[in-house]
């Protein structure tokens, strides 16, 4: 079992940044590929960034790229999604997931298999 706290979470002005945590209470947190999802609602929950298990490979949505960056840190067993120049668009809860080894699609919810209950992220214009 995987228990997945986010942190990080608030208002913030279009334009601006947040730094969002994921602390996970695993002994084997270096075993896990990371995702950030989010999800609006009436929308689909979508991914946002995922990262592999070394660290080494990152993934992105297009509408993120370039302006979000995930990192881990697994002497904390910790996972960050840094979000800069925020959009109204990307206001939604922030869910952190977890999968054992190196999933077949980062960007499907389907190949995680623990997940954080979320922290809300509103961009104002």
């Amino acid at each position: 079992q995987v228990n997945l706290v986010e942190s990080g979470g608030g208002l913030v002005q279009a334009g601006g940044s947040l730094r969002l945590s994921c602390a996970a209470s695993v002994s084997t947190f270096r075993n896990y590929a990371l995702g950030w999802f989010r999800q609006s609602p009436g929308k689909d929950r979508k991914m946002v960034a995922a990262i592999r298990w070394s660290g080494g490979t990152t993934y992105y949505s297009d509408s993120v790229k370039g302006r979000f960056t995930i990192s881990r840190d697994n002497a904390k067993n910790t996972v960050y999604l840094q979000m800069n120049s925020l959009k109204p668009e990307d206001t939604a809860a922030y869910v952190c997931a977890a999968a054992a080894g190196n999933p077949s699609n980062y960007y499907s919810d389907v190949a995680y298999d623990y997940w954080g209950q979320g922290t809300q992220v509103t961009v104002s214009s």
